[in-house]
């Protein structure tokens, strides 16, 4: 059993700062009666945890901004939002409207109801969404393919797919504008009471992974002449991961050389079947890093929930110990409590705060949150964290 913990109590101020750099985990083994639990210290990258805090406005500014085109008059009534988004989330909304006057508008009084409606800016950028869909659908057909390749059975729940879709980029009818429109890629059958989503055509082309096309396309720069064992883990190779050790961690020689012979052990692809592979075999174990790297970079924001991962633990083969794996693999994945729900980060995928690598839908939502003021948007989200740490 893993959980992760806060440091234990102590002074205040010497509690702020540790508490900033790490978290205490407590890991739980069968030991003999009497001896206490292990406690390692698990690093905290702050920028990562940022990157959660950031996410909070724009997330509400989003939804209300869709909200508000799916009505029919393009408006919302300021008395249906309750309706919409709940009594609790309602005053939220409010604060974003009143707060930002660039993105929203309020008119009506005087015998008519007040209603909120995009301001003439916000409407020309948001017009782009369609544009940016438009260039988002071979991407995202790609993408689930890939999905379903890396499963067993090349097929996948519905409901999994559907769990996902705000993080895959795919519109709320997803079944109906892609999956159905491509039925040379897809078919959906029902088996036992549930929906699943099969994989019609295998395309060896696809069966590629993130990590590979990265190391092919810095395969001419690579040095692979080393005097000495790197202190950072990175070695170059085609079985070889980008890792980033956290600020504060210092691994000594055995652990660096541990590392070195794991980055250049030969794994499977995580596109051939796991069945064939022993589950205690240490390849097969780097294979499931791979699938869960994978998994994270056909994302949007190369990030899930610890749950939404869970959902694919049967049908991707992960291990039975997932939390336990994320954790001895920290160079390579994040795992971070900020925000309503622990959330898995792939490390490589950002700079700072900042996601490396853009999918046009995301560039979409950059522009429109631009009419807050990138500025502003940072500042008020950098007051929240400072609350909520």
């Amino acid at each position: 059993m893993y959980r992760l913990q806060k440091p234990f109590a102590m002074d205040k101020t010497r509690e702020s700062c540790i508490s900033s750099s790490y978290t205490r985990i407590q890991i739980m083994h069968k030991t003999t009666a009497g001896r206490k639990p292990k406690k390692k210290i698990y690093h905290r990258v702050q920028e990562l945890d940022r990157v959660m805090d950031l996410d909070k406005k724009p997330s509400v500014i989003l939804q209300l901004k869709s909200l508000i085109q799916s009505q029919k008059t393009a408006s919302l009534l300021l008395r249906d939002l309750e309706k919409e988004v709940g009594f609790v989330h309602k005053w939220t909304y409010m604060a974003v409207i009143e707060r930002y006057p660039t993105v929203f508008r309020v008119f009506g009084g005087q015998g008519s109801p007040p209603a909120v409606t995009l301001t003439e800016k916000a409407k020309k950028i948001a017009f782009l969404e369609s544009e940016a869909r438009a260039e988002m659908e071979p991407i995202l057909v790609r993408n689930l393919r890939k999905l379903l390749m890396l499963s067993v059975d090349c097929k996948l729940p519905l409901k999994t797919i559907d769990l996902i879709s705000d993080e895959l980029g795919l519109p709320h009818d997803f079944k109906n504008c892609v999956i159905l429109k491509y039925p040379e890629f897809f078919r959906l059958d029902e088996m036992n009471g549930r929906e699943f989503l099969h994989l019609e055509n295998w395309d060896s082309s696809l069966a590629v992974t993130a990590r590979e096309e990265r190391l092919s396309s810095q395969e001419l720069i690579l040095n692979t002449k080393r005097v000495r064992i790197s202190k950072d883990g990175n070695l170059p190779g085609h079985f070889a991961f980008q890792l980033r050790f956290p600020a504060g961690f210092r691994p000594n020689v055995s652990y660096l050389e541990e590392v070195e012979r794991w980055q250049k052990m030969e794994f499977p692809s995580p596109y051939l079947n796991a069945r064939r592979f022993e589950v205690s075999d240490p390849k097969s174990r780097k294979r499931a890093v791979a699938v869960l790297h994978e998994l994270l970079s056909l994302t949007m924001e190369k990030r899930l929930t610890s749950a939404q991962l869970d959902a694919f633990h049967s049908e991707y083969r992960l291990p039975s110990r997932l939390l336990l794996c994320l954790i001895k693999h920290h160079s390579v994945f994040y795992v971070t409590n900020k925000g309503v729900k622990s959330t898995v980060i792939l490390k490589e995928a950002y700079d700072g705060t900042a996601l490396v690598h853009k999918c046009p839908l995301i560039e979409y939502r950059d522009k429109f949150m631009a009419l807050i003021g990138r500025n502003e948007c940072s500042s008020c989200n950098e007051v929240s964290s400072s609350s909520s740490t």
